[in-house]
């Protein structure tokens, strides 16, 4: 099984969650995908840093700060997945 369409659009549709990663859903995919998929997301977290945010707007910031916490989480899970089937990345 592979990632449907763009890796880079995945990893913007779990920052934006309307794509939750867990571990049964990363069984299908090859060690390959699954690098691509980790750099993909450093990609998309570091883009979404360089967002300049005015500190006012207290909704931006909280759209940010829940976008970086989806991201954190989904390489987490991503990372631990790889450490317990021991894939190296």
């Amino acid at each position: 099984m592979s990632i449907s369409g763009n890796p880079k659009k995945f990893a913007q549709a779990l920052s934006d969650g309307f794509v939750r990663l867990s571990p049964p859903m990363l069984k299908g995919h090859t060690p390959g995908q699954l690098k691509t998929l980790l750099s993909n997301l450093e990609m998309v977290q570091r883009e979404l840093r360089q967002v300049p945010v005015i500190l006012d707007d207290v909704d931006a910031v909280k759209q940010k700060n829940y976008r970086m916490t989806r991201l954190n989480q989904a390489e987490m899970i991503l990372r631990s997945y790889c450490k317990k089937m021991r894939i190296p990345l």
